[in-house]
């Protein structure tokens, strides 16, 4: 008898179908609402466009874009110096798609309510599909108030950054439809402390804001280098100042900017981090002179909350296809997203996903509304707070919905691994988690009137006796001064779970909001997976997976 019989050893059974194709706006009822709920609505249907490319050919590209790592060329084949980095066109897809929906312009090309919110969403489903083009993305989008302080500057670079047209190619600005920002602001001496830089910028003529000076340095960090310019920072006689200094100088020849490596990261692939020197580079002063890091930090804000975004938008990510694999795979004759400990799990999971969306978008409304004190005193603390708690959530949250998936959540098949590599980068670039907390102190105590934000925000509880309890304990917990810097991250993260309580029990689902107060405020287990019984867990399961139905 022939052996060859047995080459087919079994029949496949019991695999869970495949995901591709789905929109991932429709499929999000809590981003749907929360949009809403902050003036949103009106963007729906480019939401909804952008939620069918993002879970469809956005999220095929975001697999060839990290497979295909961006390349380094120090040099073209006749010896001369370029300095150039080449992306798979599968990146260049990724970046063409996002700039035409406006993720980098639409709050300042389009300044309406909601916009902040609107934004928002679309770079919470283009980071589902691929997380390392954000990078660009956001400091393009954060620029421009850091921008508008040299006017004269922003009125040559403002129209080519809020183009709706990706134009990767290596020219002149001038040459140029659409231009892409970097920033470089670290150094290898000095790391987060950027007033330890040693860069040095020496006027080209009278000197001051908006003038050129030819720098002289290096940088340890420098996102996506093939951007159009960076914003960065060099010493002057007066100090530690920012400019923005482009790949080409004005005649067209390429600037003093020279690539030395790119970093080989943990994650983050498909975007090229790299280390750079300036050697003379021309470069033009923004804001006042020795007042580079308030002027930079204008950028750095909302490239935190772009931090708090992404990892929001990476959590949901996870979820989804937790629960896509639970809904399909049968253990023991049923679906696990039917076996108990398995919907414990998994509503634990839809909890944490929608609290981090709910501060997300708080602070999105926050920033539609730049001219109100208190809106502003509320972003200038939230900001800090919740990119501390939901970038530290994060890559815990992913490490237990991979774990559902069993090992083929292990697998690079899955887009799992990637979203458990993209989890820690949200939490330490631009600043990790003890400069936010030690920022959250800042705020409170040399800008008046931030912790009465804060407590206004909060109110009395809205009816919730425990929430209530949760805003005597940190009313306390404030009021003592004693070791304040030591117990700053417990201070920060309860401040975020009780926001996040509050925005949850203000929306009026009584199924999330009673479930996050009773397994975040109350006592309960340390791993995800242990609610406390008497929940509607069926609610919660069917609110973050509709597709289940």
């Amino acid at each position: 008898m022939s052996l060859q019989q047995y080459a087919e050893t079994h029949e496949v059974l019991n695999q869970v179908p495949p995901l591709d194709g789905a929109n991932l706006y429709r499929l999000d009822l809590p981003l749907q609402d929360w949009v809403r709920r902050y003036r949103g609505g009106w963007a729906e249907s480019r939401l909804d466009a952008y939620g069918a490319l993002a879970g469809g050919p956005l999220m095929a590209a975001g697999f060839l874009a990290n497979e295909n790592k961006p390349v380094f060329k120090s040099h073209d084949r006749y010896g001369h110096r370029i300095d150039l980095v080449e992306f798979h066109l599968a990146y260049h897809e990724l970046m063409g798609a996002a700039i035409a929906h406006g993720i980098p312009s639409l709050p300042w090309t389009d300044p309406q309510a909601g916009a902040q919110v609107a934004r928002a969403g679309l770079m919470y489903l283009h980071n589902q599909a691929e997380s390392g083009s954000s990078c660009p993305l956001t400091m393009t989008y954060a620029s421009v108030p850091a921008l508008r302080q040299q006017p004269g500057i922003a009125d040559v670079w403002l129209p080519k950054i809020l183009s709706r047209d990706y134009d990767p190619r290596n020219l002149p600005m001038e040459q140029k439809s659409g231009v892409t920002i970097g920033m470089a602001m670290t150094e290898k001496q000095g790391g987060t402390d950027v007033r330890a830089n040693t860069t040095r910028a020496y006027a080209v003529g009278a000197g001051g804001p908006g003038q050129p000076y030819e720098l002289v340095g290096h940088k340890w960090f420098c996102s996506a280098p093939m951007c159009d310019a960076f914003l960065t920072l060099a010493q002057t006689d007066k100090g530690l100042s920012c400019f923005l200094l482009p790949r080409h100088q004005p005649d067209g020849s390429r600037n003093g900017f020279y690539i030395q490596r790119l970093k080989n990261k943990l994650g983050n692939w498909s975007n090229a981090s790299s280390e750079v020197e300036y050697r003379g580079a021309l470069a033009w002063m923004i804001g006042e002179e020795g007042r580079g890091v308030p002027t930079i930090i204008e950028m750095v804000s909302s490239t935190r909350f772009d931090c708090m975004i992404g990892s929001s938008s990476l959590m949901r990510q996870a979820l989804t296809q937790a629960m896509h694999h639970c809904a399909h795979r049968q253990v023991g004759g049923r679906a696990l997203i039917e076996q108990p400990l398995m919907q414990n799990v998994l509503a634990d999971l839809a909890l944490e996903s929608e609290a981090a969306l709910a501060l997300t978008m708080r602070m999105g409304r926050a920033l539609d509304h730049p001219f109100d004190e208190q809106e502003e005193k509320f972003a200038r603390l939230v900001t800090a707070i919740g990119k501390y708690w939901i970038c530290k959530r994060a890559p815990e949250m992913i490490a237990e919905a991979s774990e559902c998936l069993g090992g083929a959540g292990y697998v690079e098949d899955t887009i799992m691994p990637r979203l458990y590599r993209e989890a820690p980068v949200n939490s330490i670039w631009e600043g990790s988690g003890n400069v936010q907390c030690l920022d959250v102190l800042r705020a409170l105590s040399k800008e008046a009137g931030v912790l009465d934000v804060l407590f206004a925000e909060l109110g009395d509880g809205h009816g919730d006796a425990r929430l209530k309890h949760q805003i005597n304990r940190l009313q306390s917990a404030f009021a003592d001064k004693d070791d304040i810097q030591y117990r700053a991250r417990q201070l920060t993260e309860d401040v975020a779970v009780a926001l996040q309580a509050k925005l949850l029990l203000e929306a009026g689902n009584d199924a999330v909001s009673d479930a996050f107060i009773a397994s975040r405020l109350e006592s309960c287990g340390r791993a995800f997976g242990t609610l406390p019984r008497g929940l509607d867990i069926s609610a919660l399961l069917a609110r973050s997976a509709p597709f289940l139905d």
